[in-house]
């Protein structure tokens, strides 16, 4: 089957694959509910989905949640979808919090195909990490930072390598919450060799009280650490989120995720599937204006038939959700991030 466009002429290139809503942290801009939605889909079901999607044009798999981590059948999956490598399958990749890699499950993942891991950490000291993950005590804090930095040496032992993109950080930086952990993570991640990919504070869902006054821009976050260590801007990546700068004394760079400030909706191609088989063409979706996939995953159903039932749904795609708010100044509600898979 030909590969699709959307209304706007962007095609499908990035499945992102929710494999679970839970998640073992409660970060105030996400707040999952801390349980699953009913109707997960098997296995199976997973891998046909992605079979579809690859067979439309996406080359890329990122597995989110909630916390990946978390789900029991992540290796599993990722051995399940190797052979569509020789589809056009480029690259699969995970977001976790981190909290839940050790040794053994790094060296797993890297075992069953996964191509790139990206941790997550929202502050470089115990109580800035508290209050970002939404924990109570800055002692929990402290052990999350803790793990969270045994996970970047483990990912790193298992041979995901920094260097080659394997292995980069994401930290979602909120006005009045922790802007004051710009150095401080752009300082830790130097150290360690790693991309620091910083993300505007987005309004994703509707529990986070979002407001335009809490976002710090990608231009900002950039002069803030720029006056500490000069940065040069490279031009943004055709289909890519983030805008990247390199550090001028050749330790590494930072990239910053601006959809707030500079929307990238005119090359999104993004589809995002939730863990019970929903799938959204916008991480801004209103509310149940997904496409509920599990009536073309019956066994009963033809393969085809769910490339046909994606195919309509993608030519149908007009979401330029971010590029509407900048100009309006005016938002809606949405389906919650922690089902949609960030």
């Amino acid at each position: 089957m030909a590969s699709p466009t959307d209304g706007l002429g962007r095609p499908l290139g990035v499945l992102r694959l929710s494999l679970t809503a839970r998640c073992n942290l409660a970060c105030p801009y996400c707040l999952p509910d801390g349980r699953e939605p009913p109707g997960l889909l098997s296995l199976e079901q997973r891998v046909v989905v992605v079979q579809a999607a690859v067979a439309l044009g996406a080359h890329s798999l990122r597995l989110t949640g909630g916390e990946p981590l978390l789900h029991p059948q992540l290796e599993n999956l990722i051995e399940a979808v190797q052979p569509l490598r020789a589809q056009g399958l480029r690259e699969i990749a995970l977001t976790s919090n981190g909290t839940l890699l050790n040794a053994s499950r790094a060296r797993a993942l890297r075992e069953a195909g996964l191509d790139r891991i990206t941790l997550s950490l929202d502050g470089a000291d115990a109580t800035s990490v508290a209050r970002m993950a939404g924990l109570s005590d800055p002692r929990a804090g402290a052990r999350t930072l803790e793990a969270v930095l045994a996970a970047i040496g483990h990912a790193r032992d298992a041979g995901f390598d920094p260097a080659a993109g394997a292995l980069k950080l994401n930290a979602v930086i909120q006005r009045g919450r922790n802007d004051d952990q710009l150095l401080p993570l752009a300082e830790l991640c130097r150290r360690h060799g790693l991309e620091l990919r910083l993300i505007e504070y987005m309004d994703v869902g509707n529990r986070n009280g979002w407001s335009p006054t809490d976002v710090v821009s990608a231009s900002a976050m950039a002069e803030r650490i720029s006056s500490r260590w000069p940065l040069e801007p490279l031009e943004r990546d055709l289909h890519s989120t983030a805008r990247r700068w390199l550090y001028r004394d050749s330790s590494g760079g930072i990239a910053v995720v601006a959809s707030v400030s500079q929307p990238f909706c005119g090359d999104c191609n993004r589809l995002r599937v939730t863990a019970d088989g929903v799938a959204y063409t916008c991480l801004f979706a209103a509310p149940s204006s997904g496409l509920d996939l599990k009536p073309w995953l019956q066994p009963s159903i033809n393969a085809v038939s769910l490339e046909q039932a994606l195919t309509q749904l993608w030519r149908s795609r007009h979401d330029r959700y971010s590029e509407e708010r900048q100009a309006s100044a005016t938002g809606r509600e949405h389906a919650e991030m922690a089902y949609l898979g960030g």
